[in-house]
C-alpha cells in the first residue's frame, strides 16, 4: 500500500444532504444483507450524519456510530444518536459488538488491514462484519477526467485520489488473512442517478481533486472536467448519472 496520504476532503452536512442523500436512501441492501435484530449491539463505521444509524436504532438496535468527521458527528448527535468521532484505522473497542456495519465509507480508509483488523478486535467471536464501500473500477470515469484535467495543469501527483476501491478477491483475502470467514462478497455495478448536475457531486465528493486547482481557475477546470464526462454520464435530457461499482459484503469473526 502507498504511504497514508492526508485528504483535503472537508464534509459539510448541508451540501451533503443536498447532493449526497442517495447515499443513505441506496443502502438498503447492504442493512438487509446485515439483518439486524432487536437487541443487537452494532458499530456503524462512518456513519455520516447518521442517517443509516438510526434507521438501524429504529429497528431495535443498540447502534454506536463513528466518523472522522467532526461536523457529520454533530449532525448525527442532533438526531439523539450515540456516535464519536474516530478515525477508522484507529478503532478504539474491544470484543464489543455483535455486528459491524459500514455503508459507503470503507472506500476512504486507504489503509484496509489496519480497518479490518480494528473491526475484529471490536467483534464478539461469531460476529458480523457487513458492508458496502466502493468497488474496483468505481467512477472511473469521474476519475479520468479529473486526474487528465489536472495533468493537463501540472497539478497531477500520486496521492491526489483518495479512494481505495478493491477487487472483490483482493478484499476477501485481506479478511481471510485477518481471521474473517467470508460468507458473501461481490462487485456490483450501480449506475446511479444524481440529484442535480454533475457539479454538485465533485462539490461534495472531489475536493481533494478540486482542492489543488486555484480558485480563481476552478470555475473553468470544473467546466472541463464536466465536458469531458458528459458523452459517458449525460443524457439527451441532460440528466446525470455517477458510474458507481459497489462492493458488498458480509463476513463473521473467526475464532
Amino acid at each position: 500500500m502507498e504511504e497514508r496520504t492526508s485528504s483535503s476532503q472537508s464534509w459539510d452536512p448541508e451540501r451533503y444532504a443536498k447532493n449526497a442523500r442517495f447515499v443513505a436512501d441506496l443502502g438498503m441492501p447492504v442493512v438487509d444483507l446485515l439483518n439486524p435484530q432487536p437487541g443487537e449491539r452494532i458499530l456503524d463505521l462512518g456513519c455520516g450524519d447518521g442517517a443509516l444509524t438510526a434507521k438501524l436504532v429504529d429497528m431495535g438496535c443498540s447502534v454506536v456510530g463513528v466518523d472522522s468527521s467532526a461536523e457529520q458527528i454533530e449532525a448525527a448527535r442532533e438526531l439523539g444518536l450515540d456516535v464519536h468521532v474516530m478515525d477508522g484505522h484507529e478503532l478504539t473497542f474491544e470484543g464489543e459488538f455483535d455486528a459491524v456495519f459500514s455503508n459507503a465509507a470503507l472506500h476512504w480508509m486507504g489503509h484496509p488491514d489496519e480497518v479490518i483488523t480494528g473491526v475484529r478486535r471490536a467483534l464478539e467471536p461469531g460476529g458480523r462484519f457487513v458492508a458496502e464501500c466502493g468497488g474496483y473500477g468505481c467512477v472511473d470515469t469521474i476519475v479520468k477526467a479529473l486526474k487528465e484535467a489536472l495533468k493537463r495543469r501540472g497539478l497531477w501527483e500520486e496521492g491526489v485520489n483518495p479512494w481505495y476501491f478493491p477487487t472483490d478477491a483482493e478484499y476477501r483475502g485481506r479478511l481471510e488473512e485477518r481471521g474473517f470467514e467470508v460468507n458473501y462478497i461481490a462487485l456490483i455495478p450501480r449506475p446511479t442517478p444524481l440529484p442535480g448536475d454533475i457539479g454538485g457531486w465533485l462539490e461534495t465528493f472531489a475536493e481533494s481533486f478540486t482542492s489543488r486547482v486555484p480558485e480563481a481557475d476552478r470555475p473553468a477546470f470544473l467546466d472541463e472536467v464536466r465536458e469531458a464526462m458528459r458523452p459517458r454520464l449525460c443524457d439527451e435530457q441532460g440528466a446525470w448519472t455517477a458510474d458507481y461499482i459497489r462492493l458488498r459484503f458480509a463476513a463473521v469473526k473467526k475464532g
